[in-house]
């Protein structure tokens, strides 16, 4: 049986990478959609629906984790795995419970991705083999860690990446359809949760939690 994937990431290099390597050694595997942040594939999966997503954490407007849930509300079937630099146990735990079902290393061998496509679009699980120690220590008990991504909603964590992306509050606001006010009351909840004062202090905590690149 064939299967069709839908590659997501901002740099066209690491795109024609996965996309010539899939080519060229997996038969049994199509690359049918390409995008270059998590809107487009939005777009893609309303248009063309594939069985498996690959996405960079690391996106601009919407990230890869937030655009996990949007996918799977469009095509349930489908399978998603998150493609990242980032090896990082909040990270991976925030991915796996927002219903990835794999997690790449970019730093990882070629011949991971094909692997990885194949297990689970088989309804399996895969984790690139140096942070499948997280699951040895359990990483879905004790999620203190992501208490303050968890604590922000979705709009929240959104409007957080596009503030630390450097977007203005009418951009925003125009992006979702919304007044300045409501941008600026979700910043004021945002600041308010996560402790924060100062929009480069924001900018820090959206690089550490793998929103947007240095």
């Amino acid at each position: 049986m064939q299967i069709t994937v839908t590659i997501a990431d901002d740099h066209d290099l690491i795109r024609l990478g996965i996309k010539t390597l899939i080519e060229k050694k997996a038969k049994d595997i199509t690359v049918t959609g390409e995008a270059s942040n998590g809107e487009e594939v939005l777009a893609l999966a309303k248009t063309n629906p594939t069985d498996v997503y690959i996405l960079d954490i690391s996106m601009p407007g919407l990230n890869g984790i937030d655009a996990i849930p949007r996918i799977l509300r469009i095509s349930p079937l489908s399978r998603i795995i998150i493609l990242s630099m980032h090896d990082n146990r909040a990270l991976v735990e925030k991915a796996m419970l927002s219903g990835a079902r794999g997690y790449l290393l970019k730093t990882g061998l070629p011949d991971e991705i094909i692997k990885a496509i194949r297990t689970v679009s088989s309804d399996k699980f895969y984790l690139s083999p140096s942070i499948t120690k997280y699951i040895v220590e359990g990483f879905l008990k004790g999620r203190a860690e992501c208490r303050d991504w968890e604590g922000l909603s979705q709009r929240e964590r959104e409007t957080a990446q596009l503030i630390a992306e450097g977007f203005s509050s009418k951009e925003i606001a125009a992006r979702f359809k919304i007044t300045v006010n409501t941008v600026n009351w979700h910043r004021k909840n945002i600041m308010e949760k996560l402790g924060l004062h100062k929009q480069s202090e924001l900018t820090r905590w959206a690089i550490s939690e793998g929103l947007i690149d240095h």
